[in-house]
C-alpha cells in the first residue's frame, strides 16, 4: 500500500463544527432562553450537584462538562426518559468492563488541523488512539448486550453510538504511517521516503566506512590515542592531533577542542559523502512534513465526523457517571407522570421510542417516599472520591414491562441524616401552601423538590425509598432566599416581587414555580391580599406551584377552592424542635408564642400576644383546628410507635429463624470435623506410643548384646515396667463397654448441663439448662433457642459418642498376652468370655487389607490370615467403604470362622476397619 502525499492548504477561515451535536435532542443549564431559568438553577444550587457527578466521569470531556454545568437535560418528556433510560442501562454494566483511558478531548487537535498547521507525531498518535478506543468501547457494549439474558435493556446504550462513524480508514492510514510506540514515521508511510531512506543508509553505510579506515591509519601514525568519529557541524569528521594535521592533506578543519590540541577535520574523501548526507536528510524532513500535512488534512476533512463521534462518546461517559452517582447515593429511577393542560389523565407514546410514558393509577401526581437533599448525604454516605468502587454496577434493576428500568430500592444502612422527605400531591391540585415554623425545614423541603424535578429531566435517579413519580416540567422557577440589591434599589419585598413578576411571564402550563415566604416584606394585609392574588393567578397558568407562608388566611383557600393544598411542616409541642417533616394537608402554627414561652419570656407578654391571636381568628375555628392536629399528631405517634415495635419483633424473629437454619445446615459439618479432629488426636497418641516402644525395644537390643545371661531377667523386667507404664500412660483410665442405649434412656435422669439429643429437634444435639422438674418436662438449648419438652423424648448420648477417642482406645487396646510378660499389662476382659487381651498396636502382621480384591480372593485372603493368627490377638480387616460387598463377606466370615470369638464393626473414628479377636 503506497500513500500520495498531495498537499493542500485549509482555508483559514474555516471554523470547527460546534460541538455537542445533541442539542437538538437535548439542552443545557447555560442554555436556557432566559435568564430567569438560569437565575432559579443557581438558586436550587444545580451547579454543585453536576460538581458532584463530575468526580464519576471517567473521561477529561466528561468531567468538564459537568464541572461547567453542561450535563444534557431533556427538552421534551421523551428526551428525558430516554436519559433515564440511559442511566438504568448503565447500572447494569460493571463499569471494569469499559475502557475509557483511551479517549481524549481532541478540540484543541482539530483546531490546529483545520487551521492548515502540522500536527506532531504524538497529536496524530492520540487521534489515532481515541478513534480506537471508541470503536472498542462500542464493541464491549456490544459483547456486553449479547451475553446478557435480556439484550434489550441495554439498547439505550446501544443506540447512542449506532450511527456513528468510526473512522477506520483513518485509523488504519494513520496507523500505516506512524509507529505510535516509537513515535516515528515509517518508511512505508511513501514510496519518496521510503527510497530517500534506504539511500540514506547506503550513503551513511559507505561514510562510516570511509572514516574508520581514515581514523585508524591515523592512530597507527601516532595521530590521535585512540580512534575517534564524530559530528561536528551537522557532518562527519575525524578527531586528529593539531601537530599531525599533515596526515590529512587537503582535509577540511571543521572545529578544534577548547584546548586546540585536536582538530576535527573532514577528510577530502568523505567530502561528497557528507553533501549526500546532507541533501538525503533534507529530503526525508521535507517528506515527513509532507506526511504530516497529510495526516492532518485528512483529520481536518474528518472533523465533524471526529466532533460527532466525541459527543457520543461524551454521551456514554455522562450516562455511566449518572449511573455511578445513582450507586453511590442509593438512587432510585423516576416514573414521569403527564397531565393535559386541562389536568386529566393522559398517555402520550413517543414514535421514536419503545417508552410510553405511565398511565396514571392512583390519585397522586407527585408521590415521592423518603426523598433526601443530594447536597446534604455526602456527610451520611461518605466523600464521593472515596467512593469510585460503586462503578462496579452491582445494583440489581428491573424492567417494568414498557421497558423503563428502575432499582429495587436504596440499600441498608442509611442514616437518618438528612431527613428524608414524602411528597404526596394529589392530581387537580395546582398550588400547595405549606406553614410551619420557621427553621422547620420549609425551604429545604422546596429545594429538594425543585432537584427531584430538575434531576429527573436530566436523566438521574433520585436518592427515595420507593419509586418516585411526578410530572415532567418545563422550567422550573425558584424564588428562595432574600434578593435585596443596592446596587439595583431593590429593597427584600422589591426583589422579592420583580422574580416573581419574571416567573409569571415565562411560565407555562407546564411549568413548576416555588416560592418561598410569599407577600413577605411589606404590610401584612397588604401582602395577603397579594398573595391571594398571585396565587390564583398561578392556578390558572402553571402546573404546579409551592409556596411557603406564616399567613394563616392563604391556608383557608382551600376551603374555597379544591385546587389548592395544604401542607405543614411537623413541630413537636414536647421538645419545641421541628422534625422537618412535611404533614401533607395539614395546616402548620408558627408556634411563635410557644417558642417565645420556652425560652424565657414575660408570661404577661405572652398572655397579651394570646389574646391578640384570639381577637386575630375565630375563637371557635382555632380551637377546632388545635384540638385536632393535637388528636391527629397522637394518633400517629402511637401509630409509628407499634409500626416500629412490630417491625423489631419480626427483624428479631427473622434473625432467630435464620440462625436456627444455619445451626441445623452447620451441625452435621462440625461433627465431621470434630470426629476427624479427635481421630486425629487418637493417631497422634498412637504414634507416641509405638515411638515409645520402639525406644524401650531398641535400648533392650543394644543392652542385650552388653549383658551377660545372670543380668538378662533384671533387663527382662526393667523392659517389662517401661511398656507397662507406656501403655498405663497412653491407656483410659475407665475401660469397659457401655450398656445398651435402651437400658441407659430408661434409667436417665438428664441433669442441668448434660448434653442430650432431643427427638422433637429431629435428634440433635442440646445442652440441659434447667433441672427436671415435677411436670416431666425438661428446659434445654438448642444453638441460641430455648425451648421445653417433655423427658420421655430425651435420650442420653452414648459414652462412644461423648469421648469417641476412648472408644476408639478401647478397640487398640486388645491384644493376646506374651508368654512370660503378662506382668504390667492391662487385660480387658470381652463381653462375651474370659479370654484376656492386652493393649494392641496395629502393625503389618495383625493387619489383612482386602480393598481392591474380587469377593473370592477377599474370602480366601481372610481365612488365611485368621488362621495364621496367634492365639488371643486382635486382627485388623481392612474392607474399605466402596459398594459394602467386600465387608458383608467379611462380616460374614468373620461370624462364622471359630476362631473368631467376637467382632467389632467399623466404629467413626476408624472408617473401612473391622476388629476380629482370635482365640
Amino acid at each position: 500500500m503506497q500513500l500520495t502525499c498531495n498537499l493542500f492548504i485549509i482555508p483559514l477561515n474555516k471554523l470547527p463544527t460546534p460541538r455537542f451535536s445533541f442539542k437538538t435532542r437535548f439542552c443545557y443549564s447555560t442554555e436556557y432562553s432566559n435568564s430567569v431559568q438560569a437565575d432559579s438553577l443557581k438558586t436550587l444550587e444545580w451547579t454543585s450537584i453536576c460538581k458532584q457527578l463530575s468526580a464519576f466521569t471517567s473521561t477529561s470531556m466528561g468531567s468538564s462538562a459537568a464541572n461547567n454545568a453542561r450535563l444534557p437535560i431533556g427538552r421534551t418528556p421523551t428526551d428525558s426518559q430516554k436519559l433515564l433510560d440511559q442511566t438504568s442501562a448503565a447500572r447494569l454494566i460493571p463499569q471494569q468492563q469499559l475502557d475509557f483511558s483511551g479517549i481524549h478531548d481532541l478540540t484543541d487537535i482539530l483546531s490546529v488541523a483545520v487551521s492548515g498547521q502540522l500536527l506532531t507525531i504524538p497529536e496524530l498518535c492520540t487521534v489515532r488512539r481515541t478513534i480506537a478506543s471508541a470503536r472498542e468501547l462500542f464493541d464491549s457494549l456490544k459483547r456486553v448486550a449479547s451475553e446478557a439474558t435480556h439484550s434489550q435493556r441495554y439498547s439505550p446504550l446501544l443506540e447512542i453510538l449506532q450511527n456513528c462513524n468510526f473512522l477506520v480508514g483513518l485509523e488504519r492510514t494513520i496507523e500505516y504511517c506512524i509507529d505510535c510506540n516509537l513515535s516515528v514515521i515509517l518508511d512505508r508511510a511513501s514510496e519518496d521516503l521510503e527510497i530517500i531512506r534506504s539511500e540514506r543508509r547506503r550513503n551513511i553505510e559507505i561514510l562510516d566506512s570511509l572514516l574508520k579506515e581514515v581514523s585508524s591509519q591515523i592512530f597507527r601514525a601516532g595521530g590521535i590515542d585512540r580512534p575517534f568519529i564524530t559530528k561536528r557541524r551537522s557532518r562527519m569528521c575525524v578527531g586528529i592531533r593539531a601537530s599531525h594535521r599533515y596526515l590529512l592533506p587537503e582535509g577540511v578543519v571543521l572545529n578544534a577542542s577548547s584546548s586546540g590540541a585536536t582538530y576535527f577535520m573532514e577528510p577530502k574523501e568523505a567530502i561528497d559523502l557528507n553533501n549526500m548526507e546532507v541533501r538525503l536528510s533534507n529530503s526525508e524532513a521535507a517528506e515527513e512534513r509532507a506526511i504530516l500535512s497529510m495526516l492532518a488534512s485528512e483529520i481536518a476533512n474528518s472533523e465533524s465526523e471526529i466532533n460527532y463521534l466525541l459527543d457520543k462518546v461524551l454521551e456514554v461517559d455522562l450516562a455511566f457517571a449518572r449511573a455511578s452517582y445513582a450507586q453511590w447515593m442509593n438512587g432510585v429511577c423516576p416514573i414521569f407522570s403527564l397531565r393535559t393542560l386541562e389536568g386529566t389523565d393522559s398517555v402520550e407514546e413517543d414514535k421514536d421510542s419503545d417508552i410510553s410514558v405511565v398511565q396514571e393509577d392512583d390519585d397522586l401526581t407527585i408521590d415521592i417516599e423518603g426523598m433526601r437533599h443530594p447536597l446534604l448525604l455526602e456527610s451520611s454516605l461518605g466523600n464521593i472520591s472515596d467512593d469510585h468502587t460503586l462503578r462496579s454496577g452491582n445494583a440489581v434493576e428491573l424492567s417494568n414491562g414498557n421497558g423503563t428500568m428502575a432499582s429495587t430500592g436504596t440499600s441498608p444502612g442509611i442514616t437518618e441524616f438528612p431527613v428524608p422527605v414524602d411528597f404526596k400531591i394529589r392530581h387537580g391540585t395546582r398550588v400547595v401552601v405549606i406553614s410551619g415554623p420557621n427553621t422547620g425545614g420549609k425551604t429545604a423541603s422546596m429545594k429538594t423538590l425543585g432537584l427531584a424535578s430538575l434531576m429527573s429531566k436530566a436523566g438521574m435517579h433520585l436518592p427515595a425509598k420507593t419509586r418516585p413519580k411526578l410530572p415532567w416540567f418545563d422550567l422550573i422557577l425558584a424564588d428562595i432566599g432574600d434578593h435585596q440589591s443596592l446596587e439595583q434599589n431593590l429593597s427584600t419585598f422589591s426583589g422579592h416581587i420583580s422574580r416573581i413578576r419574571k416567573f409569571l411571564e415565562v411560565a407555562s402550563k407546564q411549568s413548576l414555580v416555588l416560592i418561598d415566604e410569599i407577600g413577605c416584606g411589606t404590610d401584612p394585609s397588604e401582602g395577603v391580599a397579594l398573595s391571594t392574588s398571585i396565587l390564583q393567578y398561578l392556578r390558572d397558568h402553571v402546573n404546579l406551584a409551592v409556596v411557603t407562608t406564616h399567613y394563616a388566611d392563604l391556608s383557608t383557600m382551600k376551603e374555597k377552592d379544591t385546587c389548592f393544598e395544604n401542607a405543614a411542616m411537623e413541630f413537636s409541642l414536647e421538645t419545641l424542635q421541628p422534625t422537618y417533616r412535611v404533614l401533607w394537608g395539614c395546616t402548620g402554627d408558627s408556634n411563635a408564642l410557644s417558642i417565645a414561652q420556652s425560652i424565657g419570656f414575660d408570661k404577661k407578654i405572652i398572655d397579651h400576644a394570646q389574646k391578640w391571636v384570639e381577637k386575630l381568628k375565630p375563637e371557635q375555628q382555632q380551637e377546632r383546628r388545635g384540638m385536632l392536629y393535637q388528636s391527629l399528631q397522637e394518633e400517629k405517634n402511637r401509630l409509628k410507635a407499634e409500626a416500629e415495635k412490630a417491625a423489631s419483633i419480626h427483624t428479631e424473629i427473622m434473625n432467630v429463624y435464620s440462625e436456627i437454619q444455619r445451626e441445623a445446615e452447620d451441625l452435621d459439618r462440625r461433627e465431621m470435623m470434630l470426629m476427624a479432629k479427635e481421630a486425629q488426636q487418637v493417631q497422634e497418641e498412637l504414634e507416641s506410643a509405638k515411638s515409645e516402644i520402639e525406644t524401650v525395644i531398641n535400648k533392650f537390643e543394644k543392652q542385650l548384646q552388653n549383658l551377660g545371661r545372670n543380668q538378662l531377667n533384671s533387663l527382662i523386667k526393667e523392659s517389662e515396667t517401661e511398656i507397662a507404664s507406656i501403655v498405663k500412660a497412653h491407656t483410659p483410665a475407665a475401660v469397659g463397654f457401655p450398656i445398651s442405649g435402651a437400658d441407659r434412656t430408661a434409667s436417665y435422669t438428664p441433669q442441668f448441663g448434660d448434653q442430650v439429643r432431643v427427638k422433637e429437634l429431629g435428634g440433635k444435639l442440646a445442652k440441659v439448662v434447667e433441672s427436671p422438674g415435677d411436670d416431666e418436662t425438661i428446659l434445654v438449648q438448642y444453638g441460641k433457642v430455648k425451648v421445653r419438652v417433655k423427658k420421655n423424648s430425651i435420650r442420653a448420648i452414648p459414652p462412644s459418642s461423648k469421648n469417641p477417642a476412648t472408644s476408639f482406645a478401647t478397640y487398640q487396646g486388645r491384644q493376646s498376652p506374651q508368654s512370660g510378660e503378662s506382668q504390667g499389662n492391662l487385660e480387658i476382659n470381652s463381653s462375651n468370655n474370659d479370654l484376656s487381651y492386652g493393649p494392641v498396636v496395629q502393625t503389618s502382621k495383625n493387619t489383612v487389607d482386602l480393598r481392591g480384591m474380587r469377593l473370592a480372593e477377599a474370602a480366601i485372603h481372610l481365612e488365611t490370615a485368621i488362621n495364621l493368627s496367634r492365639p488371643y490377638s486382635v486382627l485388623f480387616v481392612i474392607h474399605g467403604m466402596g459398594t459394602g460387598a467386600v465387608k458383608d463377606r467379611a462380616l460374614a466370615i468373620m461370624e462364622k470362622h471359630p476362631r473368631v470369638t467376637n467382632y467389632e464393626p467399623e466404629s467413626p473414628m476408624n472408617y473401612g476397619c473391622t476388629l476380629a479377636y482370635v482365640k
